[in-house]
């Protein structure tokens, strides 16, 4: 007997949950920092392109293979590939299904940093966050952790065990208004401090001097974190699709809040930073730097800084929050339909492998910072392996399937279901045929380059 599918209300609650999906940590963290670092409105403007192209036609396709099926991303990929010449495809929808089983773990763990910044802002400790050597304290200790990550994993999965409708869309369709608002609230804030308009002019005017083909590669890359793309998110998203929901017109809306987010996450902290260093870029440092020691560092130099250092971590973790829901929801759907268990069932198995993968990561630069995976802590290893070889694997696949199996008429079908015309089809079948699988082969091949140190990036 055949469960009913779990669905989306409608297109706003598609598109805010998916919206959601893409709006995470990648946006606020790691494209400002690349930005700074690869041209600044050059970097932006290619971005662009990229994500109106390549991310488009991703997001197309992973949505309308979902909803072709209503299955997520193993079922998927078994209902094209099996039985035929071509059944090793199969094991792209394993790949896809795996990843967010790895990330949100690690994700979770990041997510626990936040709740603890955002608590310490909230009981006036601005000043102590911004000390020197306070981040590596934090982390270093092992309870303290701990007991943030578990925090953040409670919170998703009490979200996740609520349900599509009453869980994932209600959430996203509270928090995804507010975190737009807070960021326009930010940006504002930001670039009206003393010096920071030069950042900017450096972030939003394209300057065709700072361009490079690293410039290229290092948009793609971050296009794949932001958009979701070859997570099995946006598969599980569009198996819960309604037929008479447009997917061009959908996925356009993603497109749109996920480009307006990363530009107000540039526009956040770009000028702050540039007001705060004297106009240098390269005070942009990646990750976690950026967030938990550079950030604290600007605000305490500004005015109103415990005020804005709350209201930017409460946006982080609205971000951190949809982002992870959409990560654990795609791996509860693959458990539900490869092991016939029902939500409550999959979400309490997720959960044990969040706490003990994440458990990994939480404790990796404390009591188990001596063990390490190539060199790398937990965290880092996972995130290398799911982003820099998992990720651009699962979306050459995905390519392949699509475009020599499936066939881009069957896609193009589903996506005028709804009645509207598939405007942008020219450029869908162009970029899944020949340039999609191109590129993710070069985000695969400098992202394992730059990792062995081979290449610099």
């Amino acid at each position: 007997m055949n469960k009913k599918r779990s669905a989306f209300s409608g297109k706003i609650g598609y598109v805010l949950s998916a919206a959601g999906a893409s709006v995470g940590l990648g946006n606020i963290w790691r494209f400002p920092y690349l930005a700074a670092k690869y041209g600044g409105g050059i970097f932006l403007l290619v971005y662009i392109i990229l994500a109106l192209t390549f991310g488009y036609t991703m997001i197309v396709a992973e949505s309308a293979l979902g909803r072709m099926t209503r299955k997520s991303p193993v079922g998927a990929f078994r209902s094209f590939a099996k039985g035929k010449k071509v059944g090793w495809l199969s094991f792209g929808g394993w790949i896809n299904a795996i990843i967010p089983v790895l990330i949100v773990p690690y994700y979770s763990v990041i997510g626990g940093w936040v709740v603890k910044y955002l608590f310490e802002y909230i009981r006036g400790n601005g000043s102590k966050l911004a000390e020197d050597g306070y981040f590596s304290g934090f982390i270093s200790n092992g309870g303290a952790t701990e007991i943030c990550f578990v925090i953040f994993c409670m919170v998703t999965l009490v979200i996740i065990y609520a349900g599509v409708q009453n869980g994932i869309e209600r959430v996203s369709k509270i928090m995804m208004p507010i975190l737009i608002v807070l960021s326009v609230i930010i940006a504002i804030y930001s670039v009206t401090r003393p010096g920071a308009i030069e950042g900017v002019k450096y972030f939003l005017v394209p300057n065709v001097k700072n361009f490079s083909w690293m410039t290229v590669v290092a948009a793609m890359g971050q296009m794949f974190y932001s958009l979701s793309i070859a997570m099995g998110i946006l598969v599980t998203f569009g198996s819960y699709m309604k037929k008479d929901v447009s997917i061009e017109e959908s996925t356009e809306n993603v497109e749109i809040f996920d480009t307006a987010i990363a530009i107000m996450a540039g526009l956040m902290i770009i000028p702050a930073v540039f007001s705060f260093s004297g106009g240098d870029p390269d005070t942009l440092q990646a990750g976690p730097a950026l967030m938990f020691i550079t950030i604290p560092k600007v605000f305490e130099s500004m005015g109103l800084g415990t005020v804005v250092g709350i209201l930017f971590f409460t946006l982080v973790l609205f971000a951190a929050v949809t982002s992870s829901i959409a990560l654990t929801e795609s791996a509860v759907s693959t458990f539900e339909d490869e092991l016939g268990w029902d939500r409550h069932q999959a979400t309490v198995l997720i959960g044990v492998i969040m706490l003990v993968l994440g458990s990994l990561s939480a404790l990796g630069y404390g009591p188990l910072a001596g063990v390490t995976v190539f060199g790398m802590q937990f965290l880092d290893f996972f995130d290398f392996l799911t982003n820099s070889v998992m990720m651009p694997i699962a979306a050459i696949t995905t390519c392949l399937l699509v475009s020599r199996v499936i066939g881009v008429k069957k896609i193009e079908e589903e996506v005028t279901l709804s009645g509207k015309p598939f405007r942008r089809k020219v450029i869908f079948n162009f970029m899944i045929q020949y340039l999609c699988p191109v590129f993710a082969a070069i985000i695969l091949v400098s992202s394992v380059a730059n990792a062995l140190g081979w290449i610099a990036m």
